[in-house]
């Protein structure tokens, strides 16, 4: 399983069948006052924002999508059936969300009201015209103001179909991608023999935001928990770190985005490379973060890396295999000065991966508000942001049959300022998804460091070390406009 744009994907065609998710409740004339659930961290803010940019004329946009093979003619009867138990299994996805008093709250659907409405959207007959449709369909419908906040459907054909989702990133993340494809595909194949699907418990995503809240809300800036961050900071009391290279954005301004994918190591190189990391006492994505900060110096950044990071919230079992946002994001910072060798960058990364690990405590939304007050107030980072997410797809829940159903992620905004880049590990290897903005600029310096990534993991899988230079062609220069926080900036 692996991330890459929705535009890349070579999906058959065939004819679009869509489930519109329904609501007695939503229906009706007057639904009360919620029952008093309140948002995350993250939900307030991302909601907030989509609030702030409408009344701006300025709407925010963005999803997070999945798609997934089922072999043989459809069951659609039986699909519709494991959609509607998959939406009723987990809260957050029949809430509706809502300022109340000042704070966003949502309100959890009974789920013995909720009902799907099948829609014959048509036959595309080629490739082309559905992914064009598909991708138009998930720009115009995902909307963080208005319920339902996900679209599902499927394409259609005689031996097989394709089955998508995508969501507004109000209720999920990335992590909760396998989740979808896995519950709804075991579901599916159940009910098409007639049997119930067993399924690990699923603890709501709203037992975890009211926990948070009743935790975190009530700190404020001198709370000891902080000091992590107000180290990262330093004396110039940036909250947030810089990209390093040059992206050619101008103060103020947000652009359209450039979403590319590409593979670093093939299946096999991606084996030698984890044990070439394991044999520097660390791991495969120490080893990529290595990596990134070696290019990165080499195109002229700093020798010390300092970037953000995102890391799961869901623990080893608690909330496993549930959906929903759990991601909270922190500082990395560790030394990648010319003349230390992989074992000794790694050794750093290692140092201050731990160092991190060890400062959870804080949610990275409230961090960012009690520290950084006047940029929390804005709708968007405050300049471009050195960011870096890693996932082994291999241990997500129903990895086993991946090679069955044939998961894919996609993400999507439609505007940003900066770069963010994921890397995912799979059983095919190591790849690689960017969204930058679309300048002249950016595009040179991430093709360029794309490339000299991709040259380093490879000599490290030949030599197991840093080699040789690898140089970018990117000028360093301070850059100085955000990312947009609520698309692709914080999707775990």
């Amino acid at each position: 399983m692996r991330q890459f744009p929705l535009e890349m994907h070579h999906m058959a065609p065939g004819h679009v069948v869509e489930w519109r998710l329904g609501s007695t409740a939503a229906e009706a004339a007057d639904t009360g006052d919620p029952v008093g659930r309140k948002a995350s961290f993250n939900q307030d803010k991302h909601f907030t924002v989509a609030e702030e940019s409408r009344a701006a004329d300025d709407p925010v946009a963005s999803w997070v999508a999945v798609t997934f093979e089922v072999a043989g003619p459809l069951d659609e009867q039986a699909l519709a059936q494991s959609l509607l138990s998959f939406v009723q299994r987990h809260e957050v996805l029949r809430c509706a969300f809502r300022r109340l008093a000042g704070e966003v709250a949502c309100e959890p659907f009974d789920p013995a009201g909720l009902s799907l409405e099948p829609r014959q959207v048509g036959a595309f007959e080629t490739s082309d015209l559905l992914r064009g449709f598909l991708v138009e369909r998930f720009k115009r419908s995902i909307d963080t103001l208005s319920w339902p906040l996900f679209v599902m459907g499927a394409v259609v054909r005689e031996d097989s179909a394709t089955v998508y989702l995508a969501f507004d990133h109000i209720v999920c993340d990335g992590m909760s991608m396998p989740i979808v494809a896995r519950e709804v595909s075991m579901g599916y194949e159940a009910l098409c023999r007639g049997e119930d699907v067993e399924l690990p418990p699923a603890p709501s995503y709203l037992d975890f935001a009211e926990e948070q809240r009743r935790r975190y809300l009530s700190i404020d800036a001198r709370d000891e928990r902080l000091h992590y961050w107000k180290a990262f900071m330093g004396q110039a009391g940036e909250f947030f770190p810089r990209f390093p290279l040059d992206l050619g954005v101008e103060p103020g301004r947000m652009y359209p985005i450039v979403n590319e994918a590409s593979t670093l190591l093939d299946a096999a190189e991606a084996e030698v490379f984890e044990k070439t990391c394991l044999a520097a006492d660390g791991k495969p994505f120490m080893g990529v973060l290595a990596s990134v900060a070696v290019c990165l110096r080499e195109a002229g950044g700093p020798g010390v890396y300092r970037g953000l990071m995102p890391v799961s919230e869901r623990g080893r079992e608690t909330w496993a295999h549930s959906v929903g946002w759990f991601v909270n994001t922190l500082p990395i910072e560790f030394d990648a000065s010319p003349g230390r060798d992989f074992a000794q960058v790694m050794s750093s990364v290692r140092a201050g991966f731990s160092e991190m690990m060890s400062h959870l405590d804080v949610p990275f939304v409230r961090a960012w508000e009690l520290l950084a007050p006047e940029e929390f107030a804005a709708r968007s980072w405050p300049y471009p942001v050195n960011f870096f997410s890693y996932i082994d797809m291999r241990k997500c829940p129903g990895a086993e049959r991946h090679d069955e159903w044939r998961p894919t992620t996609h993400v999507w905004s439609a505007r940003a300022n900066g770069a963010c880049s994921w890397f995912q590990r799979d059983t095919e290897g190591l790849h690689m998804n960017s969204l930058y903005v679309d300048t002249p600029a950016a595009r040179r310096t991430m093709g360029d460091f794309q490339e000299a990534l991709r040259l380093t993991v490879q000599e490290i899988t030949r030599s197991g070390g840093f080699r040789r230079p690898v140089a970018l062609t990117a000028p360093r220069r301070p850059v100085g406009t955000p990312l947009d926080v609520a698309g692709f900036a914080r999707l775990g």
